[in-house]
């Protein structure tokens, strides 16, 4: 069996990947409301509202609870990954882009314009030195990790069982 054919019929991958993309293109259409930008990194970076690590796990999440049952083992060891990268999503990875804010500004403030570096924004102090930025977006707030959680619910309930 070929891996696109392997792919579409595994209910609980399409489950996952749907509430994944749908997060992922709700990133990039959100930005592009807010920016009036069309920012295509949006659509496979991390970081943002809603959180599509957490819309990914949390969809199949539900998908093993509609297909196996809440009493299942792959139900448990879906529910215990879903709470591990929420978790991670709202602590480690939200302070690693935390530091990268300050740390970017601490060291590229210095160099960009000395004291004209404070009336920029961060997009236009990350455009002037390009790759040499450290990447901000990593994690989320707890509402983004609520967008996403609520978002792979609704896939989950809306994708009919196999």
């Amino acid at each position: 069996m070929n891996f696109l054919k392997w792919i579409t019929v595994n209910y609980y991958i399409n489950v996952a990947i749907t509430a994944w993309f749908l997060a992922q293109l709700s990133k990039t259409l959100l930005t592009l409301a807010v920016k009036k930008k069309l920012v295509m990194e949006r659509m496979i970076g991390a970081g943002g509202m809603p959180s599509s690590h957490t819309a990914l796990v949390c969809s199949l999440t539900i998908a093993m609870a509609r297909k196996t049952g809440v009493s299942s083992a792959e139900f448990a060891l879906a529910l215990a990954l879903a709470c591990i990268v929420m978790y991670d999503a709202m602590g480690v990875r939200r302070a690693a882009g935390e530091h990268a804010k300050v740390l970017n500004k601490l060291v590229f403030g210095f160099q960009l314009f000395s004291e004209e570096s404070d009336n920029l924004e961060d997009d236009q102090i990350a455009e002037e030195l390009g790759d040499k930025t450290l990447k901000e977006y990593l994690g989320h707030t707890p509402l983004e990790v609520l967008g996403g959680m609520l978002l792979g619910i609704l896939v989950a309930m809306v994708f009919p069982v196999q």
